[in-house]
């Protein structure tokens, strides 16, 4: 998802083959936690170009197809995967942090500039979800108090399930007692 010809080549054979986008997830991310005086400009880069940047990109090579199903039902969803640490930024994983708040105001931004077109767009902003990104941390949260995948997924088909008539901008997903 870092390297621009290779979005535009996805939605290429998207559209070839389905024509039409109902539904975009943008869920690739990238965290390499460091402090500030050992930020590594490779790793710093990397993590704009997946996080943020890409979201970008598939956005505007996405949006005629977005505009179309949105004309046809104002319902067209894009759902950009944001943070917990997006809302709560936080020490070692601040560039991550960084990256995953310019999402939710990136998503801002395209709900004020496509609801009239039928297209909402919708930050989920989860704490730690139990998948391969989160092992880092499984010695102080324990995988059976992690978020699971299906929470996630479960927020999906509540979004496909509204109206045209409303607009969920952001989704904060936490453990019990956590704070934001």
């Amino acid at each position: 998802m870092a390297d621009e010809d290779g979005i535009r080549e996805v939605v290429r054979r998207h559209r070839a083959r389905f024509g039409r986008l109902d539904v975009l997830v943008n869920n690739a991310g990238v965290g390499i936690g460091a402090q500030a005086s050992e930020h590594q400009t490779k790793y710093v880069d990397l993590q704009l170009a997946v996080n943020l940047r890409a979201i970008v990109i598939l956005y505007r090579e996405c949006t005629e197809m977005l505009k179309a199903a949105g004309g046809e039902h104002r319902n067209a969803l894009v759902v950009n995967l944001a943070s917990l640490a997006g809302k709560s930024p936080q020490p070692w994983l601040s560039v991550y942090s960084a990256t995953k708040a310019a999402v939710v105001a990136y998503t801002q931004a395209m709900n004020k500039e496509l609801n009239g077109d039928g297209v909402k767009s919708v930050a989920f902003c989860p704490g730690f979800v139990d998948t391969d990104m989160t092992e880092f941390v499984r010695d102080s949260v324990p995988t059976d108090q992690m978020l699971r995948t299906e929470d996630i997924a479960e927020a999906v088909h509540f979004l496909l399930r509204v109206s045209p008539a409303c607009v969920v901008p952001e989704i904060v997903f936490q453990r019990p007692g956590e704070t934001i």
